[in-house]
């Protein structure tokens, strides 16, 4: 395990408790729509090594076992408190995940994430300044064996005078700063820069706090 004692935005924001997490993401984002089209679109092997950046409870890493018993689940956060939910919510459900806490642009000295297959993140990169999410993606490339697929779910580009409005909850809670470059639509142009090729916005949806964009690059 990889400590880390960086500064990061918790789930929720700053002002956000563990202990509505779950419901407040299903609440607020129309979760079972997005991660099911998540789910889908990552189509997990057997024996594919997936790799889940910025994990918090566990929800899809846990689904992304259920779907693929076979496959090699590792999933990462910084936050001590998620992971020990993620893990107990694991154990409930009798899947196998390995599980890390650290920063999700700090994974080069875990030998285990390297030369994955694929490699999923789940409403991670709005919440961090651009520079670390210009990081997360240059790590992600990394992580990756060449041929290797990322998929990232996360608000993108609020393309409506609406859902500019609603996603205004979300940057109450994490900050204009950290969300506003997601907001103008900056996923697309980090991942290219980190280097990854094919780089496409494969779904749009629509919530109560903003849209959800479902990003898929290529290794």
């Amino acid at each position: 395990m990889t400590e880390t004692h960086r500064d990061f935005v918790p789930a929720l924001g700053k002002s956000g408790s563990l202990a509505r997490y779950d419901a407040a993401i299903a609440l607020m984002t129309r979760e079972k729509r997005w991660r099911n089209d998540l789910l889908r679109l990552t189509s997990p092997q057997p024996g594919e090594r997936i790799v889940d950046v910025g994990c918090g409870t566990g929800t899809f890493a846990i689904a992304l076992k259920q779907t693929a018993p076979d496959a090699e689940l590792f999933a990462v956060d910084p936050d001590p408190a998620v992971l020990e939910i993620a893990r107990a919510k694991a154990a409930t459900h009798e899947v196998a995940i390995r599980w890390f806490e650290a920063m999700g642009d700090e994974l080069d000295g875990i030998a285990q994430l390297q030369k994955c297959d694929k490699i999923v993140s789940s409403l991670v990169l709005h919440q961090c300044p651009m520079d670390v999410k210009e990081a997360i993606a240059a790590q992600m490339f990394r992580l990756l064996k060449p041929g290797g697929t990322l998929f990232i779910a996360d608000y993108g580009e609020q393309r409506s005078l609406l859902m500019r409005m609603l996603f205004g909850q979300i940057q109450l809670l994490d900050g204009v700063e950290y969300t506003e470059p997601n907001a103008k639509g900056c996923v697309p142009e980090i991942l290219s820069a980190a280097g990854f090729e094919a780089v496409e916005e494969v779904k749009v949806i629509p919530t109560p706090t903003g849209s959800i964009s479902i990003y898929r690059a290529k290794r």
